[in-house]
């Protein structure tokens, strides 16, 4: 794959027509190389000679997660002795996938995060803390230090945590740039705070947060971003990436959705039957992989739901751009007459001065019916906490669910289970037996 970066700015017609040349090349590759594929097209007589342009992607079959779960090595497309570097999914929905990186494969990952460095104004001289997972088969991680390399920058890699090393860090060297769970920010700060380290006048100018998403449904800052704005304003961009898609989607400084890389991926959003959504509204984020050697995946459901703008952005690029994420299909929540995904009650929870961490349960009644908990650390009086929360949950659900206090050590519990790589907020257990406690 010759790289293109001049494509993002190009007319949307230039981009189609390069998808569609990658397309072609894929769907043969795809025949020949993976055997989950080729079993997939002759079950369902799919005509890959018969695709003429994007359009026809519709006469594709669909790939699920479950299908990468259950088949995971039947999408491998070469040789074991082909593979440089294995990396999993975070399994936040199933049994983690095992994805297969080729020396190509790790190339065209350094490329995205190039890429993705360019959109923020990450060059040679910056300085670049890198506040997340390095190890245990994280792609993101290797992802964004590969890609702040070839932007010439210095990566300095703290990993997540230890809110004393990281300022230490931040001064010692005149860190300009943290990429970095927001969440996380708000332990800076009130280590920060309680240690009397000046943060506003640190050299910190910019955030690429990662992991959660920073605005809301009108691509606005949501009470997340808000919060730590108000103590440090740094300038913010935002990301959404899934490790399957091998892809990052990136915000400029027009802070208007994160850009797709055409030449990268297909991005299709979808409605629960498989057909396109209108172009104005949410659907489930779909793609395909292009460039991508070990395991490229067609038509991929990746269950979260968001909307793409195609109008052209004021950074210059007319590449189309992603929304935040407003939920995640399979985590849709109906709770007595009232839907509502997890995201916007992370956003409600965020907005009380009384809740310090949240954790949000999703179980099941034994009528069937999805029983909601919402477990939370208070800043003070667990009486006020509830006073101040019960009126904002019944405006927003309609009914209450449960309120559970917990203390800090409990909640970490919840928060950072042994499986688990990263902080978690939000936990299904309809399909799951119940943790200890809840």
């Amino acid at each position: 794959m010759i790289p293109n970066p001049e494509l993002e700015s190009q007319a949307s017609k230039a981009q189609a027509a390069v998808q569609y040349a990658r397309l072609i090349q894929l769907l043969p590759y795809l025949k020949e190389k993976a055997p989950f594929y080729r079993k997939l097209f002759a079950a369902h007589q799919t005509p890959i000679d018969k695709i003429r342009s994007l359009a026809d992607l519709k006469l594709l079959p669909i790939t699920t997660k479950a299908d990468v779960q259950q088949y995971n090595r039947d999408f491998f497309c070469v040789p074991d002795a082909a593979i440089r570097d294995y990396t999993t999914t975070s399994g936040t929905l199933g049994q983690p996938v095992l994805i297969p990186l080729t020396e190509r494969d790790l190339q065209r990952l350094a490329y995205n995060e190039w890429l993705s460095m360019q959109y923020i104004g990450v060059t040679q001289g910056n300085k670049v803390q890198l506040m997340l997972t390095l190890d245990r088969q994280f792609m993101a991680g290797m992802a964004y230090l590969q890609g702040i390399q070839k932007a010439g920058a210095t990566a300095i890699r703290t990993g997540p945590g230890l809110p004393a090393l990281q300022w230490d860090m931040i001064f010692r060297l005149g860190v300009d740039t943290l990429v970095a769970v927001p969440s996380f920010l708000l332990k800076m700060l009130q280590y920060a705070q309680e240690n009397g380290i000046d943060y506003v006048d640190s050299p910190v100018k910019k955030v690429l947060a990662i992991g959660e998403s920073i605005r809301d449904e009108h691509l606005q800052p949501n009470t997340l971003l808000r919060t730590i704005h108000q103590q440090w304003p740094l300038q913010f961009y935002g990301t959404y990436a899934a490790t399957e898609m091998q892809t990052a989607f990136t915000e400029c400084h027009g802070a208007h959705g994160g850009h797709l890389h055409p030449e990268l991926l297909i991005v299709e959003l979808l409605d629960d039957e498989g057909n396109a959504v209108p172009q104005d509204a949410p659907g489930e984020i779909t793609i395909t992989t292009l460039g991508v050697e070990g395991m490229p995946l067609l038509r991929y459901r990746t269950g979260d739901i968001a909307r793409m703008y195609y109008e052209p952005c004021i950074c210059g690029r007319t590449s189309p751009r992603l929304g935040p994420v407003l939920g995640r299909k399979q985590q849709m929540i109906k709770y007595k007459g009232t839907t509502i995904y997890p995201p916007a009650l992370f956003d409600l929870l965020q907005q009380s001065a009384f809740v310090s961490e949240y954790f949000v349960a999703l179980h099941q009644t034994a009528t069937g019916q999805d029983d909601l908990r919402l477990y939370v650390v208070a800043t003070g009086e667990e009486s006020e906490c509830k006073d101040s929360l019960l009126p904002l949950l019944k405006h927003k659900l309609r009914a209450l669910p449960e309120l559970i206090f917990l203390d800090q050590e409990a909640m970490r519990a919840l928060q950072f289970p042994a499986d688990s790589r990263k902080q978690l907020r939000f936990k299904d257990f309809r399909c799951s037996p119940s943790q200890p406690g809840l």
